[in-house]
């Protein structure tokens, strides 16, 4: 994380439209107006007979999920035990412990380091045993002593009373060991006891479910009696209420949005991915330390824990190698694993973990961010790359020629914004096909072995990249509030600039497009304006260019989330691809206007592009689409700013009943980073409509 095919990919052709049988014209009034120089208002101007040749695809709502610290198991996994295969040494936490941002923690999830386990009873009774171990490098061995309680403790678990929780407990010992697993409440006050089967030599799984006698924070406890020694390989504990090991209520919230494709399991993190070490038991999956992250890794979602999430979330999988430490051979076994017959090598271990037919997943990324020379694992030179990007396509293709390959970019904004462009040449803006071009040189000399190329860009809500400076600067306070809600939109619009003279640089390019893919993508906030316009401009921008723009994957998936008193939603970004993916259409649909978007005033170049993002319609944005089956002509308004907006707004080239949905996002109450999702059947379109600050509005117009 910083900050499709040799033949042309798009969603199948668009038939021509009928001619026009009759033109709707009908305003949007508002309470403030914008003035402009002409003194007309605002017009957009929507013909409906005119259609683009490539639909808009349902991957440009995608979503992105990384290993980043602890994120995925802290919001998508339900386990509840930290360090569950003991990584770490059972004994007491170190002094000082280490930070959190070395661990994992912070904004990434719950840290997990050294003394998480404790002993019960005396230090010594407790040993690690490095020359069996269950799996890793250490496994637990408590040494019995007849009735003194021993074994191993972790605090701080949070149950909820009446709720149901369930494990498994991988177990070796004595015959004369009798082994418990205990819930202790209230610091030594109230015990549950869960007790457990006859222990043998080699080591067998048991099962275990129990009923929460209280709420809150308590201590989980596994113990033992009796004579003998016994080992702890791995432990594991959910609530019963999980879906295959994962949130039912982060599953549902997701779910809803049909985001098309999930990108996966990296990010930054896959420079350092080994795939062997994350697939079969869980059980035996060593736990690491990933370098990327500085965090403990349990490896229990890999990659048959992201087929099912992307089962359950209908969407589909894409997948990324890691071509920093990782080699060609790895990645051509990897594609196998997933994908191959299971009578190939690969696809037999596949069958012997539990699923005989193959993944057949479409979407592989070869590594990520490989030009971040400065701080990207194993990344190199980039005449390097171009020939290790061409060693990993010719064996992962190998291995499944039907893939897609999907390319690691950096075009001339994203060179310059990282400063990237000056391990490879002199200037801070690459010029278009220079050495220090990445994403040009990558087409130049891997043009047959690339479907698409992978794009990315971050903004940050106070600040952004100054070519005058070379760094990031902090915005000015009183810039307009339409310049703040651009900027993300602004990185599309610069893409799209750049992708065109790839195209004049490249003729074949015409011919065989290497769509792209926006496979990293976010804006934060600044604390005095809403962001998610800003998501909804970002939206507006890919719409409008759907031959270029066919896959997305917004930065992270579990940031649309919103968690309310045990209840997880959507939060306001959420709600935009929501309202997006459920009531705008896919037949993009010409749009004009009178009123241009104002010129650029910044050195083209890094953030900013020739020509601002958005359409003739300033200060509001004006996308329409139709439905695939025809029958309703959707137009998206986004008014960015903090007042009320007036347009006026003429249909032609549909014939239209009359009759509207309004599907409307806008602030609720006075919370303006709040906003509510309302909907507003209406008999006739009416001659005036409001259009509310920060408000997306989607019309939904039926036709005959």
């Amino acid at each position: 994380m910083h900050q499709f095919n040799r033949r042309r990919v798009t969603v199948p052709g668009i038939p021509n439209l009928a001619k026009a049988i009759c033109s709707v014209v009908f305003a949007l009034a508002a309470v403030t107006a914008v003035a402009q120089t002409s003194g007309q208002p605002v017009t957009a101007s929507i013909d409906a007979s005119k259609t683009g040749k490539t639909a808009i695809s349902p991957y440009l709502y995608g979503q992105f999920v990384e290993h980043a610290g602890g994120l995925v198991y802290s919001s998508l996994w339900s386990e509840m035990l930290d360090d569950r295969k003991f990584f770490y040494a059972v004994g007491p936490a170190p002094t000082p412990a280490p930070s959190a941002g070395r661990r994992g923690g912070g904004a990434f999830g719950r840290g997990v380091g050294p003394g998480r386990w404790n002993p019960i009873g005396p230090a010594d009774s407790v040993v690690m045993d490095t020359k069996n171990p269950f799996t890793g490098d250490r496994t637990p061995l408590v040494k019995l002593a007849g009735a003194e309680p021993r074994g191993i403790k972790q605090t701080g678990i949070a149950f909820t009373q009446g709720a149901t929780y369930t494990g498994r407990i991988q177990l070796a010992g004595d015959p004369g060991a009798n082994v418990s697993i205990d819930i202790v409440y209230d610091e030594g006050g109230a015990r549950q006891t869960v007790p457990l089967g006859k222990l043998t030599a080699a080591y067998r799984k048991f099962p275990f479910s129990f009923k929460a006698e209280k709420s809150g924070k308590a201590q989980l406890e596994i113990g033992g009696s009796g004579t003998g020694s016994f080992h702890v390989g791995a432990v594991s504990l959910m609530p019963a209420d999980n879906i295959d090991g994962f949130r039912p209520d982060v599953v549902a919230a997701l779910k809803s949005l049909r985001s098309g494709v999930y990108r996966w399991p990296g990010g930054n993190y896959v420079s350092a991915f080994e795939w062997r070490n994350a697939i079969g038991d869980p059980d035996k999956r060593p736990s690491e330390i990933d370098p990327v992250w500085h965090a403990l890794h349990t490896n229990d979602v890999g990659t048959e824990e992201f087929m099912t999430l992307c089962k359950l979330l209908d969407v589909e999988a894409y997948i990324s190698v890691d071509a920093g430490l990782g080699d060609a051979w790895s990645a051509g076994q990897y594609v196998e694993y997933v994908n191959g017959a299971a009578t190939t090598p690969m696809g037999k271990l596949r069958a012997a973990n539990g699923h005989a037919e193959p993944y057949r997943v479409r979407f592989w990324g070869i590594g990520n961010e490989m030009w971040g020379l400065s701080y990207q694992y194993g990344a190199m030179k980039l005449d390097q790359f171009e020939h290790k990007h061409n060693l990993f396509a010719k064996a992962m293709k190998t291995a499944d020629p039907g893939i897609l390959l999907i390319a690691s970019g950096a075009m001339p904004d994203t060179m310059t914004g990282s400063k990237e462009a000056l391990n490879l040449g002199k200037d801070l803006v690459p010029k278009i096909m220079s050495p220090a071009d990445w994403t040009g040189q990558l087409l130049k000399n891997c043009f047959d072995n690339i479907d698409l190329i992978s794009e990315h860009y971050y903004n940050y809500g106070n600040t952004h990249f100054s070519i005058a400076e070379g760094k990031q600067v902090p915005n000015d306070p009183n810039e307009p509030v339409t310049d703040w809600m651009r900027r993300a939109a602004n990185h599309v619009r610069i893409k799209y600039e750049t992708y065109k003279e790839y195209e004049k640089a490249i003729p074949e390019l015409v011919a065989h497009p290497k769509p792209i893919n926006m496979d990293e993508w976010a804006y934060t906030g600044n604390g005095k304006y809403p962001v998610y316009p800003a998501y909804a401009w970002v939206f507006h921008e890919m719409f409008r260019y759907p031959e270029v723009f066919q896959m997305a994957a917004q930065t992270f998936a579990t940031s649309v989330l919103s968690h309310d008193g045990g209840k997880t939603g959507l939060n306001a970004n959420g709600l935009v691809f929501k309202i997006y993916r459920d009531h705008f259409g896919t037949i993009p649909v010409e749009v004009s206007g009178n009123s241009p978007q104002p010129k650029v005033t910044d050195p083209v170049g890094g953030e900013q592009p020739a020509v601002n993002a958005g359409s003739a319609t300033f200060p509001v944005d004006v996308v329409s689409a139709w439905t695939a089956d025809r029958r309703t002509l959707t137009v998206a308004v986004l008014n960015p700013t903090d007042v009320d907006q007036p347009l006026k707004l003429n249909i032609a080239g549909a014939a239209l009943t009359g009759k509207c949905v309004l599907w409307r996002l806008a602030p609720n109450g006075g919370d303006i980073q709040k906003p509510g999702l309302t909907t507003s059947p209406v008999d006739s379109i009416p001659e005036s409509l409001t259009l509310p600050p920060y408000s997306i509005n989607i019309y939904e117009l039926a036709v005959r």
